[in-house]
């Protein structure tokens, strides 16, 4: 497909530069993707205003100067610590959209009128704020296609919850799914129904979104795609919405996610005295805890293994470790936290053994690194599923049974040694080289991605409210 590049710098003043206001969900996982891809857009040539709640706010360091920072109510400006899923959801719902027209109405007061609101999925009522307001509505969906088609689905009644264990799922354009592929939230529906309902209520009103961007890259899932395409004909992947550094280096300096709320820990002098390919990196997030039985099979698992390994182990979660694992050894460091972009690209890491939440998922794609998946929440186990079994660059670390969900040393060990030193784990590190190159591929100048993007700015000329 050939793409019409029009530049919005070379066509507009600055005084006209269309006006874009992303609103990002409070939470790390679904910033980090906004602002990345917000740093695009301003590379051709949009004015953004990063948004978020004010509860939020006080966490993000470094934000880009190229972008303004404003913030609306969640309803807890002082913190949602405590505060249960449906509480929160609740009354973000009945603050955030009074607060999202007050801030439109201030920004165009002060001369910088909004053209297009960018919106986290996680609150479709934006997309009413815009409507009701002449701006164009943007949904934005941080998930992958797979799992965003789950709760598509539902959303149409044509999944019905609960789900036993039985059940076949079948959608269009998908692998054949099972209970234990979906997101976490179908296991605890009958006990929080108030979590599933806040997912699949993104899709409550996207059909009347002017676009639907999805943090995700086309040569993926060309099939999911071409059939969400026919749903939503303004259906565009612009991914993956990680650092320019790991991808074409168009954006100057974006090496890493600037905003990160943790204190960062250097691992790359340890990793630089560790042979090429010899490392296992292990890491499960921000967010999700693991209990002390999980760490303990992790810790022996990795010590039976005799492979040097990093993990990460919030500080919260260290005193789960066992008594006589020892933090720094011959053959492993522990550390609290670490720049996952770095480690993933250094040559001295064989594989990552992760959750697969999707921004992790992203980056060891985008990287080649071949993955061991333990899924533990939200979309993970669905992510799984497509690593291991549709991309074909992971394996599945089992548990050892369904109700428990405790992988167990020699189950985490012998996928270890495969994948180092296995023909499986070969075969799996040739499938990664080969996804890298296409994610590189559609993410560059004249790839899907960067096509994408270009289409939704250039649409944007000419709706310029100042």
């Amino acid at each position: 497909m050939e793409i019409n590049h029009k530049v919005v710098t070379e066509n507009t003043t600055i005084a006209n530069r269309p006006h874009c206001l992303v609103l990002a969900f409070p939470a790390q996982g679904h910033i980090n993707p906004m602002i990345q891809f917000s740093k695009l857009l301003v590379h051709e040539g949009v004015k953004v205003t990063l948004c978020t709640t004010r509860s939020f706010i006080k966490k993000l360091q470094n934000l880009p100067p190229s972008m303004s920072l404003e913030s609306i109510s969640d309803g807890f400006d002082h913190g949602f610590e405590g505060i249960s899923p449906r509480i929160y959801i609740t009354k973000f719902l009945q603050v955030g959209p009074q607060t999202l027209i007050e801030l439109l109405q201030n920004l165009a007061q002060l001369g910088y009128p909004v053209d297009c609101i960018i919106y986290d999925s996680f609150m479709p009522w934006a997309l009413d704020v815009a409507k009701n307001n002449g701006i164009i509505g943007a949904s934005y969906l941080t998930q992958n296609m797979g799992v965003n088609s789950i709760y598509y689905h539902v959303q149409l009644g044509k999944i019905k919850v609960p789900i036993s264990d039985e059940d076949e799922i079948l959608l269009p354009s998908m692998p054949k799914l099972q209970k234990w592929d979906l997101p976490s939230f179908f296991f605890t529906y009958e006990e929080e129904p108030a979590q599933l309902k806040f997912l699949v209520d993104q899709f409550s009103n996207i059909q009347n979104a002017d676009w639907v961007l999805c943090n995700s890259i086309y040569e993926l899932d060309k099939e999911i795609a071409e059939w969400t395409t026919k749903i939503w004909p303004k259906f565009r992947s612009v991914g993956p919405n990680i650092p320019s550094m790991i991808l074409d280096n168009r954006i100057k300096d974006d090496q890493d996610y600037e905003v990160a709320q943790f204190k960062r820990e250097d691992c790359i002098e340890w990793l630089d005295n560790k042979p090429k390919g010899s490392v296992i990196y292990v890491s499960f997030g921000s967010i999700v805890p693991l209990n002390e039985e999980q760490m303990g099979e992790i810790a022996y698992a990795l010590r039976d293994s005799n492979h040097y390994f990093l993990w990460v182990v919030r500080a919260s979660e260290e005193n789960k470790l066992p008594k006589d694992f020892e933090k720094i050894s011959e053959k492993g460091l522990i550390v609290t936290w670490c720049s996952q972009l770095k480690v993933l690209q250094h040559e001295s890491v064989a594989c990552f053994v992760t959750h697969c939440g999707w921004n992790s998922t992203l980056e060891t794609l985008s990287l080649g690194v071949p993955t061991i998946a333990m899924p533990q929440w939200s979309d993970q186990a669905t992510n799984a599923k497509y690593i291991v079994d549709v991309w074909k660059v992971g394996i599945r670390a089992p548990f050892d049974d369904d109700k428990k969900k405790i992988v167990r040393r020699e189950a985490l060990k012998k996928c270890i040694m495969e994948m180092v030193d296995g023909e499986q784990g070969k075969e799996i590190k040739k499938n990664a080289t080969q996804l890298k190159k296409l994610i590189l591929e559609a993410a560059s100048v004249g790839g899907s991605s960067h096509g994408n993007i270009l289409e939704f700015v250039n649409s944007l000329q000419g709706t310029t409210c100042g």
